[in-house]
């Protein structure tokens, strides 16, 4: 089968959310179908939603031979594995990984959304995406995702030294 280019966001608040980040990188490259070949700097974001701690945000672009509802659900899986409940939305989390991109496809379902419906509004996903993938060209607004970045609000986002 032939692989596809997606980028996915992960995010996490709970836990050691850097520890906890960095397994779910090695776990999703050991799931069959996925390839990480690569992934941003780890940043310290502001949350939005709820009251509740500091998230650690990261990107990744994926190579995979999974079709868009197959990834979500590997995702979603995965995110099982690493305790996520979902209590309330937008609510602190040990892992969330959201798929942005998947190729240039888009898609609407009743269970996914492609482009993700909220990645141009949200610098915590743009600036770690703009790191590893520039030139990548948003298929709705038709910007790359560089330019995207540079019109976000950066504010409560900081580059992490680890």
């Amino acid at each position: 089968m032939q692989s596809t280019k997606c980028a996915i966001a992960l995010g996490s608040n709970l836990g050691d959310s850097l520890t906890i980040l960095k397994s779910a990188i090695a776990t999703l490259n050991k799931t069959p179908g996925i390839a990480v070949k690569s992934h941003s700097s780890w940043y310290q974001t502001a949350p939005v939603g709820p009251p509740q701690p500091d998230y650690i945000n990261a990107c990744a672009i994926l190579e995979v031979t999974l079709e868009p509802e197959q990834l979500l659900l590997a995702l979603l899986e995965i995110e099982i594995k690493f305790n996520r409940i979902r209590q309330e939305k937008w609510g602190p989390r040990t892992l969330d990984l959201d798929l942005l991109l998947y190729d240039n496809l888009i898609l609407e379902t009743p269970t996914l959304t492609l482009p993700h419906p909220r990645m141009t509004e949200r610098a915590f996903v743009l600036v770690p995406l703009a790191e590893i993938a520039q030139d990548w060209v948003h298929p709705v607004t038709g910007s790359a995702i560089a330019q995207l970045a540079q019109r976000a609000d950066f504010s409560g986002i900081q580059k992490m030294i680890v």
